[in-house]
This record gives C-alpha cells, sequence and structure tokens, in this order.
C-alpha cells in the first residue's frame, strides 16, 4: 500500500512533480506560478553567517526572513530562509547559483498556492446536507459520509480534540461556528509573546498572510474567508441546535493557520502555519489531531515536505485534496497530495448520486479515499450559508471523521487513525481501481460511523 500523498482544493489544486519527484511521473507544475524573484534556501546544520552570506552572494541575493531558524528546529537542521534574487537573473541559474555552494542543502521557487470553489445556495432536515447522511439515517443517501448514523450514536465528540484549519481565515462569530474557533491559553491579548513561539497575541491561530492575528477578515463574499470558513462548517459546525447546518464533529476546537490571501498563499507561509500546528502540539501537548488542506498549487517542494515529516513525527495527520483537474495522479503528480508520506490522507470528491465529481483527481497509489465534494452546503463569510464544490469540500470530510474518530478512541497513533478511515471505507463502483481504499482495501467511499467501530 501506498504510504501517503496529499493535495490541495477548494475546487481545485493543482500541483507538479519535483526535483525530487516519484519517478515515472509527469510534471505537473510547468505552468505553475512562483513569486517572482523569491527562492527558499534550505542551509546545512551548522553554516556560519558568514558561509550563508557567501552562498547568496553567488545568486547576488538577498535575506527577506527565516521560514524556521536552525534555533527553534528539532530536527538538527540548518535555517530555512526565504531570499530575493535581483530580477535580471533566471530563477533555475539563481537556484543552481545557490545549489553550488556547499553550505546550501536545496533551493526552490517559493510557489503559489490557491483555491477554486463554486458557490450557489443555501440543512439537515431538508435533505440538502446530503455529504453528512448514510444508508440508514433520516434523510437517507446511501453515498453520504454516514456521519449522521454515529451522531444517533450520541458520538459528537469531545472539546478535548483540536484540529488545524490551513487555508483561508474563518469567520469565528458566524452563529454556526461560535465558540468552535480555539481560544490560545498559552498567550493572552497583551502584546506580548507570552508563548515564545514567535507570533504576539495569537488568541486564534495566526494570520500568516498578514503577519497578524487577525483570522477573519471578511471582504467580498467569495473572495475572502469564504472558503476557510466553508471548510471549518464542514468539519466542525454546531449540530443539534436547530440553526444551518452540523459538522462530522460538534465539539472539536478549530485552530486557524491562515495563509491563503486574496493572491493566493505561498510555500513559505504554508511551511509556517503546519509548523505553528506542530509546535503548539509537541511544546503545549495541544492534542492537534490533525491539519486540513484544501488548497493546492505550484511544484514540489522538499521543504514543504519536511514540514509535513515533522508533523507526522508529532502524530498530525495532514488530510489533502487530490485535486480538481479529472486526471490521474498517478501519471502526473499533483501536490501537496503526491508526497508520500505514512501521516498523508488524500481525498478525492463524489457525488450524490455515487458517481465520482467529473472534477475529482484520482489515482490507485496516490488517492487515498474518496468523500462527499459536490453541492455542499456549509458556513461562509457574513453569517450565510453557500453550496460549494471541489476536492475541498471532500477533504473535511475526512479530516472531521478523524477527529471524531481520536475523541472515540483516546491515545490511537496518527497511524491508527488513517488505517480506520481506509479499511472501513465503503466499496463505491465509480472509483474501482481509482484510489489506494478501492484498490487494496476493496472500499473507497468514507464511512464515519464504520470507521469509529475499527
Amino acid at each position: 500500500m501506498r504510504k501517503a500523498v496529499l493535495f490541495l482544493v477548494g475546487m481545485a489544486w493543482l500541483l507538479p512533480s519535483s526535483l525530487m519527484g516519484q519517478p515515472g511521473q509527469a510534471n505537473a507544475a510547468d505552468n505553475a506560478r512562483s513569486v517572482p524573484g523569491e527562492l527558499l534556501v534550505q542551509f546545512r546544520a551548522g553554516a556560519t553567517p558568514a558561509e550563508m552570506g557567501r552562498a547568496l552572494g553567488r545568486a547576488n541575493a538577498q535575506h527577506v526572513e527565516d521560514v524556521l531558524p536552525a534555533s527553534r528546529r528539532r530536527d538538527g537542521r540548518g535555517d530555512l530562509v526565504l531570499v530575493r534574487h535581483q530580477p535580471d537573473l533566471p530563477p533555475a541559474a539563481a537556484r543552481q547559483a545557490l545549489q553550488s555552494d556547499a553550505a546550501v542543502e536545496f533551493a526552490e521557487p517559493n510557489w503559489i498556492y490557491e483555491h477554486q470553489a463554486v458557490s450557489n445556495d443555501p440543512y439537515y432536515t431538508n435533505g440538502s446536507l446530503w455529504g453528512m447522511y448514510g444508508s440508514d439515517t433520516s434523510p437517507a443517501n446511501k453515498y453520504g459520509s454516514n456521519a449522521a448514523a454515529a451522531w444517533k450514536d450520541g458520538k459528537t465528540g469531545l472539546a478535548t480534540v483540536f484540529v488545524g484549519v490551513i487555508d483561508e481565515g474563518i469567520q469565528l462569530t458566524h452563529p454556526d461556528l461560535a465558540g468552535q474557533v480555539w481560544v490560545n491559553p498559552f498567550d493572552w491579548p497583551d502584546g506580548k509573546d507570552n508563548d515564545g513561539n514567535g507570533y504576539v497575541d495569537d488568541i486564534n491561530g495566526w494570520d500568516f498572510d498578514g503577519n497578524n492575528n487577525t483570522i477573519y477578515d471578511g471582504g467580498t463574499k467569495g473572495n475572502l474567508d469564504d472558503h476557510g470558513t466553508h471548510v471549518a462548517g464542514t468539519i466542525a459546525a454546531i449540530g443539534g441546535n436547530g440553526v444551518g447546518v452540523a459538522g462530522i464533529y460538534w465539539k472539536t476546537k478549530l485552530i486557524s493557520g491562515k495563509f491563503l490571501g486574496r493572491s493566493g498563499g505561498t510555500t513559505a507561509n504554508a511551511i509556517k502555519a503546519v509548523d505553528y500546528m506542530t509546535d503548539l502540539k509537541t511544546r503545549h501537548h495541544i492534542n492537534i489531531v490533525a491539519t486540513n488542506n484544501s488548497w493546492g498549487g505550484g511544484g514540489f517542494s522538499q521543504a514543504l515536505l519536511d514540514a509535513i515529516n515533522r508533523a507526522g513525527a508529532a502524530e498530525i495527520l495532514f488530510v489533502a485534496a487530490a485535486g480538481n483537474s479529472a486526471r490521474n495522479n498517478d501519471t502526473t503528480a499533483s501536490y501537496p497530495s503526491n508526497y508520500t508520506l505514512d501521516n498523508v490522507i488524500a481525498v478525492g470528491s463524489l457525488t450524490s448520486t455515487g458517481t465520482m465529481s467529473s472534477f475529482s483527481n484520482y489515482g490507485a497509489t496516490s488517492v487515498d479515499i474518496f468523500a462527499p465534494g459536490s453541492y455542499i452546503n456549509s458556513t461562509t463569510a457574513f453569517n450565510t450559508y453557500s453550496l460549494y464544490s471541489g476536492t475541498s469540500m471532500a477533504t473535511p470530510h475526512v479530516t472531521g471523521a478523524a477527529a471524531l474518530y481520536a475523541a472515540t478512541h483516546p491515545g490511537a497513533t496518527a497511524a491508527q487513525i488513517k488505517n480506520a478511515i481506509l479499511s472501513s471505507s465503503a466499496w463505491t463502483e465509480s472509483v474501482v481501481g481509482k484510489c489506494v481504499s478501492c484498490v487494496y482495501l476493496k472500499g473507497g467511499r468514507l464511512d464515519v460511523n464504520g470507521a469509529l467501530s475499527k
């Protein structure tokens, strides 16, 4: 069985193969965007300031910021920094010049990630929340996630389980999300970095795009924080309150790692968001079970791969959208979902009739499971509800299932949670041969209640 893979999404996310990509896979990043003139540089452990300066001089590059300094790492590696080279130097030449220096492990583009989703309109009792139903629930839909069957048995979660939402921001005052967003007990609003993580007053998380502690900015509807709020609602909208929708897990706490802004998000900020969650778990022992990653675009990034590995070492799952390009990820890699890591779950999308969504990527060895992703009703900015479609929408169903499993199986490892989700998946004809769980485990479709019995 494949070890793991990940992707992005809103409606579609697209990532290529890499300098170090999987053998035999085409490069999907040929047309991917990166920040002009910027590179991520990983220095070797023990590199001195003089050696780092020498290396940057080879590309006439200037230091922009420390993405992850060696002093804050637990893996013994050197500084990871963002640099800007002269615009008259081609990016490939700048990378080659940097990598030719003995002080540098690698240099790579600062890729731009994006989300894409299609919105429409506004719940459970009127039959519009099909992604939560199961064969024996009321209302019923055999192709839903079957979360409602778990709720019927009283399995709605515990407030001791946390999920990181690495995406746009979250409207924390939304009627269906009020109280669901984490409040940092280690850093209070006093203008100081009380918890020593480098972020001042990170009360509910951090906005890595804007470099501030405001995780919800609002803005033109559909343009900012709609996507992150929609994802958050599928994971954790309050159930049983007679309002709007219900998420998979009614009682979890969401931590915002906002890195997508109006112009998308960068690799550098994605890395900081992933490491932010890892630090909260390793230093403060916050029970972060998984991060939801409904985004993508750009090429292979060794630096991002390393960050996801660090999260895996902390027992944090990285649940990612498989992409919305209607292609086979086995042959054309899509990152981050095509990283081969044990803590990654790559998610494709199904319709309410059980067919694979027309936009969904697939892959017998590179996509783990499918979940509801077409016309999903959830929370959006400005106290609204909207229908979105995409592997971005399928992914939070799986993230919510991971959190609910952790609540009902205290102490479960990331590997155990992933295995329970994949091994309990329900057979679905439309995706036979198109995902890991349907090829090796004869399943294919997320079954939340089935996973809890594992």
